[in-house]
């Protein structure tokens, strides 16, 4: 997740890239390194997830899908209020009565904010948003159920470069997404193997 020109990388970017190197998944979320978005920021990093409902099985069902950006601005940028913004995208497909309850905005933002609960990091200056698109087959395909496909955009700023407290409150948004139980109280994830 380092750009190629390390001399030229604050070590405070250096520093939050590597706090991120430590975190435990759950063994249902598969990570990817990719690379940031070019424009937004002087400094960026991305990581792309997919949870599955089965370990490390290419050919389980996707539950859910997304993305952590890493931005980083050395001086700071106003909107920010800080030197690092983190964005996310959780996509998520959910059964048509459940993505039809009035209320799944509001739900889905509880998720974002008990998502941070016990995981030693603040949404400082958060936002987003959720959007719901309902897909329904007509003739020859109407035999497929409805489906609603769920999108989450959440930013906010860490006040901190130790981003390992985020990127475990993102993975408990996706998880929470996906449909996942939580882990009970004190219940850690397992190192992967290597």
């Amino acid at each position: 997740m380092i750009p190629p020109s390390p001399d030229e990388v604050p070590v405070e970017f250096v520093r939050a890239l590597r706090s991120l190197r430590g975190v435990r998944m759950r063994p249902e979320i598969e990570l990817d390194e990719v690379p940031g978005p070019a424009r937004v920021a002087p400094f960026s990093a991305a990581l792309t997830a997919e949870v599955r409902s089965a370990r490390r099985d290419p050919e389980a069902a996707e539950l859910a899908t997304g993305r952590f950006v890493v931005l980083h601005d050395p001086e700071g940028q106003e909107a920010w209020d800080g030197q690092f913004r983190l964005v996310t995208l959780v996509r998520a497909s959910l059964e048509a009565e459940v993505g039809s309850d009035p209320l799944l905005a509001e739900v889905a933002w509880s998720w974002f904010r008990e998502s941070f609960t016990g995981v030693g990091a603040r949404a400082h200056a958060a936002g987003g948003t959720v959007t719901r698109v309902l897909s329904q087959s007509f003739g020859a395909l109407s035999e497929r159920p409805d489906q609603v496909d769920l999108e989450l955009r959440f930013s906010w700023t860490a006040q901190e470069d130790d981003l390992a407290p985020h990127l475990r409150a993102w993975s408990a948004l996706l998880c929470s997404a996906a449909g996942l139980p939580p882990l009970p109280a004190g219940v850690v994830p397992l190192p992967r193997r290597r």
